[in-house]
């Protein structure tokens, strides 16, 4: 029987089994070493020998990768630290051994032994650790040589958790906002991310992402975060998340049932016209915002209310409409201008004098007694003749 006692306790606890493929698991194993006895206890050494293996009763597989530490600390609160040393070659042991040759461990006293980077052996189960003490009841006496068995528990590697909470940090986008994507997930996966055109592979332990400028979402955009297990990659998770875009650019819209707008606009400066749906119909205004050109190749109208009509060229003639009919005018200058028809079917004329189609016809000019008859006779203006099948008069 052990004069000390001894306490095994782990971090994390209980240890976890390392997995194949995944990245091994470590731990730190803490033996804590008290006198809990009425009467002090003298040391020399304690050793501390540690199972290594693949099996289930073992604690590690890599002996090397421990590296040990010791503190010691009175009833009264003072810490001190102690050597810990690797016993003999192939002894798979540490030991600490007493400043002196020799201590006394009193009641209430104790000693901290820590193993830290502990790489875990992969079989789950309960390894057992042995510990020898050379302890005595006098300080010059003779010491006496015990073993006690310290276990602790190493349960089976969980199953990788997949990720989980994929999400942006803003679900609807203004044009100058930058979108940021985030995740929980484990570093037992690679990570990329898949959208409309293009896919990014995540850099290792980040669990966010930003697209660049060029990349930005300018519509509707579903993106799908990809998984893939490093120790499985035929093991993959898929996550989605879709942000909306307050403005968003459209190549083509196809609406079967109606577009429901207030206006449509150009996306430059420079075709920046709108058409506005009124009460009354639409208005065209230019990118400043004041009354505008429609252009079209062919209007099928049922009525237009206009106040004037003209050519397409700037010095092409118009009509505008009056309260009592309407003017013609020829070019810039607003003069009369010329109405060329086929046929005219009046109610009445009122003009000053009528001519024919050439500019050497004669012509009817009608003056307040009746009406003159001229015809044009080498550029001098002289009476015409009347002809006539009949004249029936009162």
């Amino acid at each position: 029987m052990t004069m000390l006692t001894y306490t095994l306790l782990t971090d994390p606890a209980p240890l976890e089994a390392s997995a194949a493929g995944r990245p091994p698991s470590t731990g730190t194993v803490y033996l804590l070493v008290t006198n809990t006895g009425q009467q002090a206890a003298f040391w020399s050494t304690i050793t501390v020998q540690v199972p290594v293996g693949n099996g289930a009763g073992d604690l590690t597989s890599d002996f090397t990768t421990i590296k040990p530490k010791g503190e010691y600390g009175t009833w009264s609160g003072t810490l001190s630290s102690v050597s810990v040393q690797p016993g003999p070659q192939g002894s798979n042991a540490f030991q600490v051994t007493a400043l002196g040759g020799r201590a006394s461990f009193a009641p209430g006293d104790h000693m901290v032994l820590t193993l830290e980077e502990v790489t875990v052996a992969p079989a789950a189960g309960l390894a057992v650790l042995k510990v020898t003490e050379n302890t005595g009841r006098t300080r010059t006496g003779r010491l006496s040589s015990s073993v006690a068995a310290v276990s602790l528990v190493k349960t089976a590697a969980k199953e990788i958790p997949p990720p989980c909470d994929f999400r942006p940090d803003k679900v609807m986008l203004d044009d100058t906002d930058t979108l940021t994507l985030s995740w929980e997930g484990s570093d037992d996966f690679s990570y990329e991310i898949l959208f409309p055109g293009g896919r990014r592979s995540i850099a290792s332990n980040t669990r966010s992402w930003s697209p660049a400028a060029a990349d930005a979402p300018k519509r509707a955009t579903t993106y799908i975060l990809v998984a893939t297990s490093r120790s499985t990659p035929q093991r993959k998770h898929y996550l989605t998340t879709t942000v909306q875009v307050r403005n968003p650019v459209l190549e083509i819209l196809t609406a079967t049932t109606g577009i429901d707008t207030p206006w449509v606009q150009g996306t430059t400066d420079a075709t920046k016209g709108r058409v506005t749906f009124t009460g009354t119909g639409v208005e065209i205004s230019n990118n400043s915002g004041g009354q505008s050109t429609l252009t079209a190749d062919k209007a099928n109208l049922t009525g237009v209310n206009t106040e004037w009509v003209q050519g397409r060229s700037t010095d092409d003639g118009w009509i505008s409409f009056p309260k009592d009919g309407l003017n013609v005018y020829r070019d810039g200058s607003r003069s009369w201008g010329n109405v060329a028809a086929e046929k005219a079917d009046l109610n009445g004329v009122s003009t000053k004098w009528v001519q024919g189609k050439d500019d050497r016809d004669g012509w009817i000019d009608f003056s307040y007694y009746g009406v003159n008859v001229f015809r044009h006779d080498e550029g001098t203006k002289r009476w015409g003749v009347i002809g006539v099948n009949r004249i029936d008069h009162h």
